[in-house]
């Protein structure tokens, strides 16, 4: 890839007027420009200075497969305990997607640290910054699903940068559990190197789409063409990239901080839909996903959340605030400052 340019100036977003985005050039591969995007919560001025449990810490929300950043709520919620929010989308995703792309097309899921240095500088957390340590913000990240693998190797790779993490069911093993991980992936890293961007079969039956939409009885509106409603088609070269982070976490990180992990009570992954996919995990087998939760360092706490969805904080609302009641109560103990 070519050198990325330096950012230029925030311009608004379309999440409204208490929302802006940057855009991140990171040059450009064999598809053309690559470039992700930088959202950031601009609070009333009342709360700019907020005496709350994150108060002057920052705040950087990574999305998972197949989406990309649409809760306002998630940043307003940051934004009344004192942080400053930013949300990334990643290349080729969301806002940070161009035409001829493959969406959500990677190889190596480290490739991701180019978006996530260019976030980091944006924010003023930059790796080379010059100032000394005990003037930094406080940096605080939070991940959702593959966001939450990608941010999880990502810390462990960058040792003392991240102050605590916060993820929300973090993809961190493939549902059919190690054992059919380990058989899967030579299966895929030979497809992957005969033909790597060849669609694998769609396995999203939509229903994820119909417990979230708000016209088929969910919570959420959202751009129906940067969140498809049965997912982006996946390709063996990115499943890959996706074994081999579940790969690494298996066999052991540090992240170096404490962590939370928010996760619904139970999931419900079968093929034909019921009503009880209103009010837990068809994606994800929770249990497994707690239990790799707790080895990501030696400050691991897991909070389980009756009545959630895949992504928690898009459950319904008595649901939702439990969960940020959760969070509000871990950093009662672990807030950085």
């Amino acid at each position: 890839m070519t050198e990325p340019a330096v950012p230029r100036n925030w311009q608004p977003d379309v999440l409204g007027d208490r929302f802006e985005q940057l855009t991140l050039p990171l040059g450009t591969d064999d598809e053309g420009e690559v470039v992700a995007t930088l959202v950031r919560f601009r609070p009333p001025f009342r709360l700019r200075f907020a005496p709350g449990a994150a108060a002057g810490t920052d705040v950087l929300y990574v999305h998972g497969w197949s989406d990309y950043f649409f809760n306002p709520e998630l940043a307003e919620y940051w934004g009344r305990l004192g942080a400053r929010f930013f949300a990334l989308d990643l290349r080729k995703y969301g806002r940070s997607i161009r035409p001829g792309q493959t969406r959500g097309y990677i190889t190596d899921l480290a490739d991701y640290d180019a978006d996530i240095e260019a976030a980091l500088i944006a924010m003023g957390q930059g790796d080379g910054d010059d100032r000394d340590a005990s003037s930094r913000r406080p940096l605080i990240l939070m991940g959702h699903s593959t966001g939450g693998l990608t941010l999880s190797l990502w810390a462990a790779r960058h040792p003392g940068r991240a102050d605590a993490l916060v993820l929300n069911s973090p993809w961190l093993e493939f549902q059919l559990s190690r054992v059919g991980r380990e058989a899967l992936a030579p299966v895929i890293g030979w497809g992957a190197r005969l033909n790597p961007q060849g669609p694998l079969p769609n396995v999203d039956l939509g229903f994820y789409t119909r417990s979230v939409a708000k016209e088929l009885g969910g919570e959420w509106e959202y751009d129906h063409d940067w969140r498809p409603d049965r997912g982006f088609t996946t390709h063996p070269a990115w499943l890959t990239a996706i074994l081999a982070g579940h790969a690494t976490v298996a066999a052991g990180i540090d992240v170096g901080a404490p962590v939370l992990t928010l996760l619904s009570a139970r999931s419900t992954i079968q093929p034909q839909w019921s009503e009880e996919m209103r009010s837990s995990d068809i994606v994800l087998v929770v249990d497994e996903i707690a239990e790799r939760s707790l080895r990501l360092g030696a400050e691991a706490s897991v909070s389980r959340i009756d009545g959630a969805l895949h992504d928690v904080l898009l459950s319904r609302p008595p649901v939702r605030a439990a969960a940020y009641r959760a969070i509000t109560r871990w950093l009662g103990g672990y807030a950085p400052h």
